[in-house]
């Protein structure tokens, strides 16, 4: 299974915010960081593509989810995939996201964020005899 993050956007906040313990991370850093959030469900989403494998051997796709990060609690919401960046199946697209729903990124940053992420799903490969 590969992924990888194609970005996070930050998106300035209006307000400042007093009293709580917030990030200011750079683009780099958001990214990075919230790729080693997601890395954290990487056990669940692997067997999302296993059930799939179960039930069609040599199944292959992608699933590429986009989500909003939110800047007073780090929080993923709006998560949903992204139709024209996946061909899995809608069983393993839902399961994904269903494996990322709860996540919080800690600290949370001062800026909302905007990221897609993609899981790329291939069997594996048997060795030859």
């Amino acid at each position: 299974m590969k992924h990888w993050l194609l970005g996070v956007v930050v998106l300035a906040s209006s307000g400042a915010s007093t009293g709580c313990s917030f990030a200011l991370r750079s683009p780099e850093m958001y990214r990075d960081d919230t790729a080693a959030l997601l890395a954290t469900r990487e056990e669940q989403i692997r067997a999302c593509y296993d059930a799939e494998l179960a039930r069609n051997p040599g199944a292959e796709g992608k699933v590429t989810v986009s989500f909003l990060v939110l800047e007073d609690s780090g929080r993923l919401v709006d998560i949903a995939v992204e139709p024209e960046g996946t061909t899995a199946s809608k069983e393993v697209a839902s399961c994904v996201v269903d494996s990322i729903e709860g996540l919080v990124l800690t600290p949370a940053d001062e800026n909302k964020g905007k990221g897609k992420f993609v899981w790329e799903f291939t069997p594996p490969r048997t060795p030859k005899a």
